[in-house]
């Protein structure tokens, strides 16, 4: 099962690399903003029920905003990273310094960390433990901040 698992994920990596080198540096911007706005969006409702509202804890809200967070670290958004990213294309602006493409072996540390913390996000939540999931929203939140103090550019 593992073998298959692997299998999958590198074709799907293949094809993402695939289809990101066949899109404009201004797509790759948009997909990414967008990808990474959704993620903001749930991590948004996880603070809403386990900090602002504890009250209004929702263990299957929750638990969805867990998987799609989970969802899109896994998705192979590195892609969208492609040449020409690395500044304004077209309509797009992006935020990301030029460090971020002048250190792949941070970058690669920082990704997995968040990768790592969002899968366990997403167990966590699984078990509807509001505590548990506080401790690792935390968690994935701060390997969310370690990436953004490093490659990203203030407003």
């Amino acid at each position: 099962m593992k073998i298959t698992n692997l299998l999958f994920a590198a074709v799907a990596l293949g094809l993402a690399t695939g289809a990101s080198a066949q899109m404009k540096p201004e797509d790759q911007i948009k997909f990414r903003k967008a990808g990474y706005s959704f993620m903001s969006w749930n991590m948004g409702k996880l603070k809403g029920q386990l900090i602002d509202n504890p009250a209004s804890f929702n263990k299957d809200q929750v638990a969805a905003a867990a998987n799609l967070i989970a969802a899109t670290a896994n998705s192979g958004m590195g892609a969208l990273f492609g040449p020409g990213t690395d500044k304004d294309a077209g309509s797009q602006k992006t935020r990301v310094k030029a460090e971020f493409f002048q250190q792949p072996d941070e970058v690669k540390k920082l990704a997995g960390a968040f990768i790592k913390e969002a899968n366990d996000l997403q167990k966590v939540a699984a078990t509807g433990d509001a505590a548990a999931i506080k401790v690792q929203f935390g968690k994935t939140g701060e390997s969310c901040k370690a990436c953004h103090d490093k490659f990203r550019k203030d407003d």
